[in-house]
């Protein structure tokens, strides 16, 4: 008999997995004191905390935070006292790759002395962070590009110093970007405005703050003999009674800014969802938003990069660019084209019919050395949306050449950060991180300190993405990184002997690794019970085997699932079966989603970034987009959860 499986929506934003504790949720709590508490923005916690981004918050309920600040630039004062009475210490930042016994290799120094001087090593082992070491091995083992910005001081001398401290830079005009840093925590941190910052580092607003990279600051005095007292006492953390210095070092002019009345019923994510901002930067400009909303307050709103407003005829004019490569005659890409075209039609012809004025443009792109030549089909005085190109140099390409008219550009496939600076840009792709982050999620939820085997892909990068973060979710991890899922094994109980049940994750979207995946587990599950499986991945297999895989509670990701039993997705397929005497494939289900979730989002002035706060799911693809950042691109964040039952 066939097992039932159910079909869950969720949404995961984009970040990274950092380190975390929790905290439960007490009477006059709220999303403001808690990031204060724990000195983290009200962003950051709705990230790590998906479930509760509206903000409401129940007494009793557990959240998880970031763990305690790790700003002091010495050990602290136990550390101190077990090392050498006379040797200097410094700190290194962690790089990619470097593990423990790298690190004891590299610098020569114990495994023991190195844990004395870090007794919270294990959970300080992601990259960004500080490890402490002797200065002498620093200076003679290490290199420029890993020694954190610190003053070498002495056992003694550290004693003598409070832990709360800020960071010193070697020359006094450099710092090394931290993990957990952004660009308000900089600014406060130094006094400067985020404009100066800019104007320091040409180019930093437009890479971002990368972790390990060195940046430019304004130059500050700083005692070496002593750092426990702060430069400048507008870097000490603001306590619960005081108001935030945020809007006093935000550099920001009334030309800068708009302002909007609060309204009965608006909230505070109400109205940065309407103004394309973050609540970081409207508590900034609106410190006394820390006691609450009131109806009738006057905000001040920052003002975001004009969105593009149509400008000529009644119907909106589209352009399609697909990579037919006619024009060179290269034939690589040209079925997954021509196929995304036929559902792409179907989705024209549906939005005309509903009375929609559409003037449709299919440009074919090429390929990369003749895509420039394309874009002169396209007349950007009088284009109001641009679906395509399919690749990332190709979408740059595209957003350079439309940049004074802010045209809005649709990625269907391409999504990078280093597309997300662009305010124009829409991006359709869900990212690799985002799946792995809800993987996470799902297996902390069931965890019961089993051992987990993550079966990886060649690069490794997702499987160990996932490692990292399930080390920070779950108490005492066993996790094993494996390149085939026949290198799965059962555990053995320690007390009686017999098999123990293990939780194992696909991360690779191979369909072969698929397939040898769900025989694995569907092997080990008639072995003993309590084997969970987990796929970021889709593979046919799961739908073939949902019998046999469903004993092994599979969880799987996939943003394109179409749901045969609604009267929706049956009109659209029984219309496409109609036209082309088959059912749509992969391709075709893309370009009809995309297609038609844009076209759905416009109004007749071409203002279709005022409909973007809407959730849609189409045929097979459910659409959640967030801002990537203020004035940044729009990104899909949305998929499906997929569990089979038992």
């Amino acid at each position: 008999m066939i097992k039932r499986f159910f079909i869950l929506s969720s949404l995961c934003m984009v970040l990274g997995v950092s380190a975390q504790n929790s905290h439960t949720v007490v009477k006059g709590d709220n999303p403001y004191n808690i990031a204060k508490k724990y000195g983290i923005t009200v962003d950051e916690l709705l990230k790590l905390n998906p479930k509760f981004k509206d903000g409401k918050l129940a007494i009793g309920d557990v959240v998880t935070v970031k763990a305690e600040k790790h700003t002091a630039p010495v050990s602290k004062p136990a550390v101190a006292e077990k090392a050498k009475s006379n040797a200097q210490v410094g700190k290194i930042i962690l790089q990619p790759k470097q593990t423990v016994y790298g690190i004891t290799k590299q610098y020569r120094i114990s495994e023991a002395d190195l844990r004395k001087l870090n007794p919270e090593l294990d959970s300080h082992m992601k990259i960004g962070d500080e490890i402490t070491l002797p200065l002498d091995s620093i200076k003679k083992y290490g290199s420029e590009q890993q020694t954190a910005p610190v003053v070498a001081v002495t056992p003694k001398q550290v004693e003598t110093q409070v832990e709360t401290s800020v960071p010193v830079t070697t020359e006094g005009e450099s710092y090394v970007i931290q993990a957990k840093d952004n660009y308000y925590r900089i600014t406060k941190q130094f006094g400067i405005s985020q404009q100066e910052l800019y104007a320091l580092n040409p180019g930093l607003e437009e890479k971002g703050l990368k972790p390990g990279e060195t940046i430019k600051i304004k130059k500050i005095k700083t005692d070496t003999a002593s750092v426990s007292e702060p430069v400048n006492p507008k870097t000490k953390i603001d306590s619960g009674s005081e108001k935030s210095a945020a809007a006093a070092n935000t550099a920001i002019s009334a030309d800068d800014y708009v302002t909007y009345t609060v309204q009965q019923g608006d909230t505070v994510f109400s109205i940065v969802n309407k103004f394309g901002v973050s609540i970081d930067e409207l508590i900034a400009l609106n410190p006394d938003l820390s006691n609450g909303l009131k109806t009738g307050m006057v905000l001040k709103i920052k003002k975001q990069d004009p969105a593009y407003v149509k400008k000529n005829g009644d119907a909106l004019s589209v352009v399609l660019m697909l990579p037919f490569g006619y024009s060179t005659n290269e034939t690589q890409y040209r079925g997954m084209a021509l196929d995304f075209l036929t559902g792409a039609k179907l989705a024209i012809e549906r939005n005309a019919r509903g009375g929609q004025k559409l003037d449709i443009k299919i440009v074919d792109s090429g390929n990369e050395a003749s895509f420039k030549n394309s874009m002169a089909q396209i007349n950007p005085d009088n284009t109001d949306l641009i679906i395509g190109p399919f690749f990332k140099s190709n979408v740059i390409d595209v957003l350079d050449f439309t940049k004074n008219q802010k045209i809005p550009v649709v990625a269907p496939f391409a999504n990078s950060p280093e597309l997300y600076n662009y305010s124009n840009l829409i991006i359709v792709e869900t990212n690799d991180q985002t799946y792995a982050d809800k993987i996470v999620e799902e297996v902390r939820a069931v965890y019961s300190d089993q051992k987990i085997y993550v079966v990886a892909d060649s690069k490794k990068d997702i499987a160990n993405y996932i490692k990292g973060g399930l080390e920070k979710a779950v108490k005492n991890p066993n996790i094993i990184i494996v390149n085939s899922p026949a290198e799965i094994q059962l555990d053995q109980n320690m007390m009686t002997g017999q098999s123990a049940p293990v939780i194992a994750i696909l991360a690779s979207d191979n369909d072969a690794a698929g397939e040898a995946f769900a025989n694995k587990i569907i092997a080990l599950s008639k072995e003993v019970q309590g084997v969970k499986g987990f796929s970021m991945y889709y593979s046919p297999v799961f739908e073939k085997k949902v019998d046999d895989l469903s004993q092994a509670s599979l969880v799987y990701l996939m943003d394109r699932k179409i749901n045969a039993d609604g009267n929706f997705e049956k009109e659209i397929l029984a219309a496409y079966k109609s036209k082309y005497c088959k059912t749509p494939p992969k391709y075709a289900i893309v370009g009809f989603d995309v297609v038609n979730d844009m076209l759905t989002r416009e109004n007749k002035k071409g203002e279709i970034f005022k409909q973007m706060n809407k959730v849609q799911t189409q045929l097979a693809t459910k659409f959640e987009f967030v801002k990537s950042k203020a004035n940044g691109a729009y990104v899909n964040t949305g998929y499906r959860v997929i569990r089979l039952v038992p």
